[in-house]
């Protein structure tokens, strides 16, 4: 499979997760949240953003639903509902999250 961004076709596996994190980019993001029928607001991509730095710079982590409202609300001064976070993200934060933010899918099991 693949997903095209500004004239470039990029691999993805079955699922949508793009093959090299590599190219990944924010317009590679907003491709992807536009096949998932996701209107990007400021709280979507700091979850996005916040996924893939973590992945990138903490050895590819890969934070947890309780973990990814406990950072946002520091971010957004604020804890956010687990109700709140499946707003943003019906397909799961941490997974759908994931997907967009480039990253390969979740090795871990379970939300919490």
């Amino acid at each position: 499979m693949s997903i095209e961004v500004n004239g470039k076709s990029l691999e993805t596996d079955e699922s949508g997760y793009l093959i090299e994190i590599s190219d990944w980019n924010e317009d590679v993001a907003q491709a992807m949240a536009d096949a998932d029928g996701l209107e990007m607001t400021e709280q979507h991509w700091d979850v996005v953003r916040y996924l893939h730095s973590e992945h990138v710079d903490n050895a590819g982590n890969e934070p947890n639903e309780r973990t990814i409202m406990k950072d946002m609300g520091k971010v957004w001064g604020k804890k956010p509902s687990s109700k709140d976070m499946y707003q943003l993200f019906p397909g799961t934060p941490s997974k759908q999250g994931r997907k967009i933010a480039g990253l390969p899918k979740s090795t871990r099991k379970g939300g919490y």
